[in-house]
């Protein structure tokens, strides 16, 4: 996995030459809304592109990691399928579905059934490589979700094309990531991490815990402010040193969201003594989102190693896939 994340930055380089050679089949129907359905390593990148693109998408989007199909999806929808190995059986299902309700369809996918599905019935295809954890090529949906946006139309800004600066960051950041990640993974070495944000980094957010619970194989949680402002602070009553805190920061952060950061710590202080701040750093929301998920993703491998763990190894889900396979 370290070579993995450390192959981050090409990975990124790779997707934007995918995205430039891409090209979509634009049905005639007007988008009235867009479906990003996909779970696990293949759905974050939806939660994510789905919060940078809210400002500014004409349209509303609704992220699926479900079985199900939302009751508003028809001809006027585009319905963005993305499952890494096309095999996905939640994905698979949503796939049929959008079909049969009418939907305009974009997959993204390295292969499996949804590729095969989609070659034969001439639905819209953005391959990428496989062969990967599906964790591990978070880089390649990402850009290809993007891409996706801009080809239809749906946003003003230029989202892509922001990718390789972003890419070059974390080359030129190298060492100055590593020791961070070292640093903060120290710190949370038999801890339980509780990870917080703003609203609009969620996405972040659910990728470090993911990375945490796989890579780690460690349970942890995430919230948000302000919403964790109004429940889950009220938890806060017992000192617990084994809960390590981790704040994921931006400078562009809502001033009153900076506000409430300010004084839950001084909260969160008084019942453990791990606060840990984390700042991104870029120039705009796509620097400041790869540069994140990059050092949070060092954060878990290194975590992993410093357990003594195998951050590839997912044995418990290959079991639930034997166990439904029988059903």
């Amino acid at each position: 996995m370290r070579n993995l994340v450390d192959a981050f930055p090409a990975q990124l380089n790779t997707a934007v030459e995918i995205s430039q050679n891409s090209t979509l089949n634009i049905g005639p129907n007007e988008i009235q809304n867009i479906l990003i359905s996909g779970l696990g390593g293949s759905g974050i990148g939806g939660s994510v592109v789905s919060q940078i693109v809210s400002s500014d998408s004409r349209v509303p989007v609704t992220v699926n990691k479900d079985y199900d199909l939302p009751a508003f999806v028809g001809p006027n929808t585009l319905v963005i399928i993305c499952s890494y190995s096309g095999d996905t059986e939640e994905t698979v299902e949503v796939f049929g579905k959008s079909r049969a309700a009418g939907a305009e369809i974009v997959c993204i996918t390295s292969g499996g059934y949804i590729l095969e599905t989609a070659q034969e019935n001439g639905i819209n295809i953005i391959q990428i490589p496989g062969g990967l954890p599906p964790r591990s090529a978070f880089g390649l949906p990402f850009v290809q979700l993007l891409t996706v946006f801009e080809k239809y139309n749906l946003v003003t800004n230029t989202y892509v094309e922001k990718v390789t600066a972003a890419s070059n960051l974390l080359v030129e950041g190298k060492a100055d990531i590593l020791a961070k990640a070292e640093k903060v993974a120290e710190q949370l070495l038999n801890k339980t991490p509780i990870i917080y944000s703003a609203s609009d980094y969620e996405g972040v957010g659910i990728r470090f815990r993911q990375q945490i619970n796989e890579n780690a194989k460690m349970l942890c949680w995430h919230h948000v402010l302000p919403e964790m402002n109004h429940n889950e602070l009220v938890g806060w009553r017992t000192e617990n040193q084994d809960l390590g805190v981790i704040i994921l920061r931006n400078e562009s952060d809502n001033s009153r969201t900076k506000e409430r950061i300010r004084i839950s710590k001084e909260i969160f202080a008084k019942y453990t003594s791990t606060i840990i701040e984390i700042n991104s750093l870029g120039n705009n929301r796509i620097e400041n989102t790869i540069y994140l998920i990059h050092l949070c993703d060092w954060i878990s491998v290194i975590l992993s190693e410093k357990k003594g763990v195998d951050s590839i190894e997912v044995a418990v889900i290959d079991m639930l896939k034997f166990e439904l396979a029988k059903l």
